[in-house]
């Protein structure tokens, strides 16, 4: 069930920030989501052994690294404390860690982490966001500036989009089975700029970015499950938005020139069978209603009972049965999409673009160099032309099979892709890529590899790499 590896992802998940020149990842996949940093003479080869500049041990987490103004910062959980660390991108030695105690504890499924989300950080420091707490903002030499408590979060699988920071703000989306808002902080103070409620977004993962078209304001675009929204970035108000189908909204959207670019993965059909042949193989008590207790030794969906239950209430009737199966259900695939100057419902004709084949669950797309790349489990990997969607190359690594939880990166002419057992793919960007190499680190991997000036910071579930030429 796909939808059940969303919360696998420190996924999944933001906005505009440092520029690329600057050589800074301020945020999950860099520059204002893109995956794409700058700089030269990242290396192609290397491992434990080869061209690591350093490497430190941190607490189990799957957040990805952000690196600032020589600063790296990640989060983790370890002893019941939310970890906040910071390390000298430098030389790996740490700088400081704070700790502070959750307000609550989530029960959330077993493949998420109170740790997910990827911090967000600037010239100031850092601000990270802990589901079981809310947002807490650092300063560089690790003093607490501000923290604004969140939650309790109504989602079974658990948080996982990360905070951006654009204008002046700290932006948050919070979506989750009932109560889904997106929010927006001073960055300075932590006073609420704004806040818009989300109904009828369920439950998502992805982080937002911000779309910047020519002679528009800036919107905040937000992925969820079923629709793609964009808001004002100023104040919130609702600007357009369509219906789209995924099996859980995770992949960060992307911006190339006048059209944001997403893929979701779906279908033509409902992935879920029909809740009349559950009923009677499930229902005992003959009620016209499935308990956890009645529905646990389904094979595949028995621990995913809490996700079925909407309302919490121990018990899945028929409407919250069909609300889950018709959710991957709709406009689905990579997909091109220019609202113009719309506002409302988007219509049919603002998708300029469609492509419906080796479609990547939990990483985000990539645009690098005019083309747009998507890598999926078991290592292929498609690229398309940015403008038209045409196929131009699908192949695999087949050195780097397995699973992919990370998003792809690019810089310096290559586009990196790492795979949940800790191989790494390099290629050399272009419509008709090639494989440089696969290094192997032999480590899980989890959090999505950061980019800067010449560097590659990749997080292993109990350590931070650095590599470079060395």
């Amino acid at each position: 069930m796909r939808i059940f590896r969303a919360v696998s992802v420190s996924v999944l998940l933001i906005g505009l920030a440092a520029s690329p020149a600057d050589g800074q990842w301020t945020q999950f996949r860099g520059p204002n989501g893109s995956g794409v940093g700058s700089g030269a003479g990242y290396p192609v080869e290397f491992s434990s052994s080869n061209n690591v500049v350093w490497k430190a041990a941190v607490p189990s987490g799957p957040s990805s690294p952000v690196v600032v103004g020589g600063r790296l910062f990640v989060t983790a959980t370890q002893g019941g404390q939310l970890i906040t660390i910071c390390l000298d991108a430098k030389t790996g030695k740490e700088v400081w860690r704070k700790k502070i105690p959750p307000a609550r504890t989530h029960k959330i499924y077993h493949a998420n982490d109170p740790a997910s989300p990827t911090p967000v950080a600037d010239d100031n420091g850092v601000v990270v966001f802990f589901p079981d707490f809310g947002l807490v903002a650092y300063s560089n030499d690790g003093k607490e500036a501000w923290r604004f408590p969140l939650g309790p979060f109504r989602n079974f699988y658990g948080m996982a989009a990360s905070p951006i920071m654009a204008d002046g703000m700290v932006v948050l989306v919070g979506d989750q089975a009932q109560g889904s808002f997106v929010l927006a902080l001073e960055r300075s103070s932590g006073r609420v700029r704004w806040k818009t409620e989300r109904p009828g977004r369920p439950v998502g993962w992805a982080t937002p970015m911000v779309f910047r078209p020519a002679g528009q304001p800036p919107q905040l675009v937000v992925l969820g499950s079923a629709h793609l929204d964009a808001y004002d970035l100023a104040g919130g108000q609702s600007r357009w938005w369509m219906r789209v189908a995924s099996q859980g909204g995770l992949g960060t959207p992307v911006a190339s020139g006048d059209s944001v670019l997403i893929s979701t993965l779906a279908g033509t059909e409902p992935w879920m069978p029909e809740f009349g042949p559950m009923l009677e193989k499930y229902d005992r008590n003959a009620d016209g209603r499935l308990s956890e207790a009645e529905f646990k030794t389904d094979a595949d969906l028995g621990e995913h009972f809490g996700w079925l239950d909407d309302n919490s209430d121990g018990i899945v009737e028929r409407a919250e049965w069909m609300a889950a199966r018709e959710m991957g259900v709709g406009e689905f695939g990579a997909m091109a999409i220019r609202p113009d100057n719309a506002r409302g419902q988007l219509l049919p004709d603002a998708i300029r673009w469609r492509f419906q084949k080796n479609l990547p669950f939990i990483p985000a797309p990539l645009v690098y160099q005019d083309v747009f790349y998507m890598v999926r489990d078991g290592g292929i990997i498609t690229a398309l032309d940015v403008a038209t969607g045409k196929l131009l190359k699908e192949g695999r690594s087949r050195e780097a099979l397995g699973g992919y939880s990370a998003s792809p990166v690019a810089a310096d002419g290559k586009v990196y892709l790492a795979n949940d057992e800790g191989k790494i793919t390099v290629l050399q960007a272009g419509g008709q890529w090639q494989v440089l190499g696969v290094n192997d680190l032999g480590e899980q991997i989890r959090a999505t590899p950061a980019l800067s000036n010449g560097r590659i910071y990749v997080r292993t579930d109990d350590a931070v790499y650095c590599f470079g030429r060395t």
